[in-house]
């Protein structure tokens, strides 16, 4: 749902407050990927308004020019993919270690203490 395409250039824009020749040099940069229509019209997903949002506040509030704003939207995409992969890695060993519980034994097993020593008995 958050990456479903529903808005076109014109809205998206003006939801996120950019000219919609911003959102094209965007595109171009490869900053934002927007969905094309089969007649080539670009769609914009809640997550693609959320990227813009990110790229306007890393460029006006921090200052930083498109290279900067690529390398850190660059280590947030790399921090995104190892965040799934190690949860789905978590996962697994959970998994993992359910199924070797599920097969411990659980029979009932006569216990003696073999620390204790028992008289013995001495000739005398």
């Amino acid at each position: 749902m958050h990456d479903r395409p529903r808005y076109m250039i014109s809205v998206a824009a003006e939801l996120v407050g950019m000219h919609p020749q911003t959102l094209r040099i965007y595109e171009q940069k490869g900053l934002v990927r927007p969905q094309r229509t089969p007649g080539n019209t670009r769609l914009y997903s809640e997550r693609d308004l959320e990227r813009l949002r990110l790229i306007q506040g890393l460029t006006t509030e921090l200052g930083l020019n498109l290279a900067g704003v690529e390398a850190v939207l660059a280590l947030r995409d790399e921090v995104e993919r190892l965040r799934r992969r190690v949860a789905a890695l978590e996962r697994r060993l959970r998994e993992e270690v359910a199924a070797v519980h599920r097969e411990y034994r659980r029979d009932l097993v006569l216990y003696t203490d073999q620390t204790t020593t028992l008289p013995v008995r001495t000739r005398r």
